[in-house]
């Protein structure tokens, strides 16, 4: 109705006037089928009762929802309404009400702490979904995957943003903050550059892979991304599935570190356990594929190096929700007398594993 309207009465350049009946005919033509009858008869159609209806309630809904502190639902809108109507007018349902509420985007308060993350522009440009949900890449450095959450602590909300390298699973980059900025996200994938980077590793071909959030849209992050050689990419909007990966990361970080240690205190010890969780999910856990798969970095270690101002006594200490532990121990410990310290890999956080092979006993630790 809308395009007929807009081309009835208009006269191409030397021709006649398109009338409804040759408009019609044309689209007809097209494959979309409708008749003059039918147009007029829509065109000449009042409102039904139920948009009349509908015009009635939305300002008494609206009236309600903001004068209850905008917290009401759709049930206590329904009853209150039901409550106040006059008694020669007929009920309301409460169908009614949850469609118009969400028509007019009213909401009710929720119990519990519901935080958004994903902010979505609807003007900017985005990249072109480049993943297709295929998460299992060939080779390292083929695709990253980019989230971050947000953690409830004593001072207020901190975010936590992760990238990731999809073929080890391993965290190359990380940030902890107290705002949701762009520079935020450009820090985490500034230290996943630059980890590469120090391994000498080539980009070229990279795709870093994130949500429509305004974060990793922003002009900041694209350029970090054009400047290294790296093609962004986004999934669609509201499926967590087209960026499973990230998503997964960020539960077991939310599971094995962050819930079994709450509350938080602030910013500090957040980032501080976060660098401990980074360093133990991608370096001491037995089970992560990074231990196997990313490149070598290695160093020979003569002596123990164990946290400053820490006994130096055998003792055994837990990574974070694990069932399992490791053993930080002193050369004397050992009860051997010649003792090979072999080439283990680290990085800069504080808890190092470290075996040793006994010649005395044959004992490894």
């Amino acid at each position: 109705m809308t395009y007929i309207d807009s081309v009835a009465g208009h006269r191409d350049e030397g021709g006649l006037r398109w009338g409804v009946e040759s408009i019609c005919a044309q689209l007809t033509e097209l494959g979309t089928k409708i008749a003059p009858a039918t147009y007029y008869e829509q065109r000449g159609r009042g409102p039904t009762a139920r948009e009349v209806r509908d015009a009635e309630l939305k300002p008494k809904i609206a009236a309600v929802h903001s004068a209850n502190y905008g917290v009401y639902g759709a049930r206590k809108v329904w009853l209150t309404l039901n409550r106040e109507r006059p008694a020669d007018e007929p009920p309301i349902a409460r169908c009614t009400v949850e469609r118009l509420m969400s028509e007019l985007e009213l909401r009710g308060a929720v119990r519990g702490k519901v935080k958004r993350t994903t902010i979505s522009d609807p003007k900017a440009a985005k990249p072109l979904d480049l993943v297709d949900r295929n998460f299992r890449p060939q080779a390292p450095d083929r695709l990253w995957v980019a989230d971050f959450t947000y953690v409830s602590t004593w001072s207020g909300w901190c975010y936590t943003a992760f990238v990731i390298d999809a073929y080890a699973r391993r965290i190359l980059g990380w940030s902890v903050a107290t705002t949701m900025t762009s520079q935020f996200v450009v820090d985490a994938v500034e230290q996943a550059i630059w980890t590469r980077g120090r391994e000498g590793r080539d980009l070229a071909g990279l795709v870093a892979h994130h949500d429509h959030g305004v974060q990793y849209l922003s002009v900041a992050y694209s350029e970090h991304l054009a400047t290294a050689g790296i093609k962004p990419s986004t999934g669609a909007v509201g499926s967590s599935h087209d960026n499973a990966l990230a998503e997964s990361v960020i539960g077991l970080y939310k599971t094995e570190l962050i819930k079994p240690r709450r509350p938080w205190k602030g910013l500090d010890d957040l980032e501080i356990a976060t660098a401990e969780w980074v360093d133990w999910s991608t370096i001491a856990d037995p089970s992560s594929t990074a231990m196997t798969s990313r490149p070598s970095r290695q160093r020979s270690l003569t002596t123990l190096i164990t946290r400053p101002q820490q006994s130096l006594e055998s003792q055994t200490r837990k990574s974070p929700d694990s069932p399992g532990g490791f053993k930080v121990m002193t050369l004397q410990s050992l009860g051997a007398s010649t003792v090979t310290a072999q080439t283990v890999q680290f990085s800069s956080a504080v808890e190092i594993l470290v075996r040793f092979s006994s010649s005395g006993d044959g004992e490894q630790g």
